[in-house]
């Protein structure tokens, strides 16, 4: 359908929580936990982040009371949306004491609504349908989860210190693959949101609350509102082709110089939208009358992850942080053409080491360009 806009108050947009709640859907948006803005069950619109903000930099995140009641008025915390759709933990197959066999796949996943994904995310999203979905062998728990999944994206006014998604493309406007995306306001006339709506499920959710059609005055306040944010990032990523400066740079000693403040803990990879490795552990009990089979997410930063023939072929801090930059910003191409980072900056605020990837880039591509004068 032909995308139209609309204006929903702050009731409005609970209204739209209320109404996917009431139609079985599980509604996921952020909340305020455990000192981050984290994701969350909303059971309604007062469980959203109303008047928080946060502050962010390399290896540091702290909330912030804000000056008015926004509810998107924060960038991304800590976790991101593929904890619902590629969960850190799931068992796939477990055998009960009677001897009978209960598989992963015989139980019906939640039918998700996600509350506030920005365009980063967004695209991460897009991004692990291509790897789990769009292959010849599609992993079939995402496929079941991803299905039915109703998103309302928000559009980024205020973005953080660590977001670069306007160098990568991704926002801060929300890309394509959402059923209402938003836009907050709070002026004079209120606290409002400019509401996008792009499929027919968002049409049905939008009829049944209470709304106004934008005016073109409205329409190109937020958009200029987004516009402006991606001016206000806090850094970029290089002017460079970055899969061809990767390559290049497989030599280079700033692969040592890095090794010595990472700690190869992983947080990168866990923080991540789109890592999406994985690893799987067998278990029994201790009488041997029940076993189970699970995956779990693993990281190219661990010893094991290259373990192959009686050895770790990354055996150095050095190799597996390469491997990890190597991947995201190179051969993700060559995969799956296009870049595995999307810009959201998890991984710079997240790191105890506080080491930037768009430094490291930065820092790559300076010395490509001396090497060749």
């Amino acid at each position: 359908m032909d995308q139209h806009t609309v204006v929903l108050d702050r009731d409005g947009l609970s209204a739209v929580i209320a109404t996917l709640a009431g139609d079985g859907y599980r509604v996921i948006g952020p909340v305020v936990r455990d000192g981050a803005i984290a994701l969350g069950e909303l059971r309604s619109g007062d469980d959203l982040p109303a008047g928080w903000g946060v502050d962010v930099a390399p290896g540091k995140y702290r909330l912030r009371r804000r000056e008015d009641e926004a509810v998107f008025g924060h960038s991304t915390g800590p976790q991101s949306w593929k904890q619902f759709l590629h969960p850190a933990r799931r068992t796939l197959w477990k055998e009960l004491e009677d001897g009978t066999l209960h598989a992963e796949a015989d139980e019906d996943p939640p039918r998700y609504a996600f509350i506030g994904v920005r365009g980063c995310d967004l695209a991460a999203i897009r991004r692990l349908d291509r790897v789990l979905m769009s292959t010849a062998y599609p992993d079939g728990s995402y496929q079941r989860r991803r299905q039915s999944v109703f998103i309302v994206a928000v559009n980024c006014t205020e973005p953080g210190e660590t977001c670069f998604c306007a160098s990568m493309g991704t926002g801060p406007e929300a890309g394509p693959g959402y059923d209402l995306a938003l836009t907050e306001r709070i002026d004079e006339s209120g606290h409002r949101f400019v509401v996008q709506v792009a499929t027919l499920t968002g049409q049905w959710v939008i009829n049944d609350v209470l709304h106004s059609n934008a005016s073109d005055e409205e329409v190109a306040e937020a958009h200029a509102a987004v516009t402006e944010a991606a001016n206000k990032m806090g850094r970029a990523m290089p002017d460079v082709d970055l899969r061809d400066l990767i390559r290049d740079s497989r030599q280079s000693p700033l692969w040592q110089e890095i090794a010595q403040r990472c700690m190869v803990c992983g947080s990168c990879t866990m923080v991540c939208p789109t890592c999406f490795c994985t690893t799987v552990e067998d278990a029994t009990d201790l009488t041997g009358k029940r076993a189970e089979r699970t995956q779990r997410w693993s990281s190219c930063f661990d010893i094991d992850f290259s373990y192959i023939h009686g050895g770790s072929l990354r055996s150095s801090p050095a190799s597996r942080y390469r491997q990890w930059m190597s991947h995201k910003l190179g051969t993700w191409h060559d995969q799956f053409g296009e870049s595995g980072c999307v810009g959201c900056g998890r991984c710079v605020a997240w790191c105890p080491a506080g080491i930037d990837i768009t430094e490291e880039a930065a820092r790559l591509a300076e010395g490509g360009a001396r090497a060749a004068d």
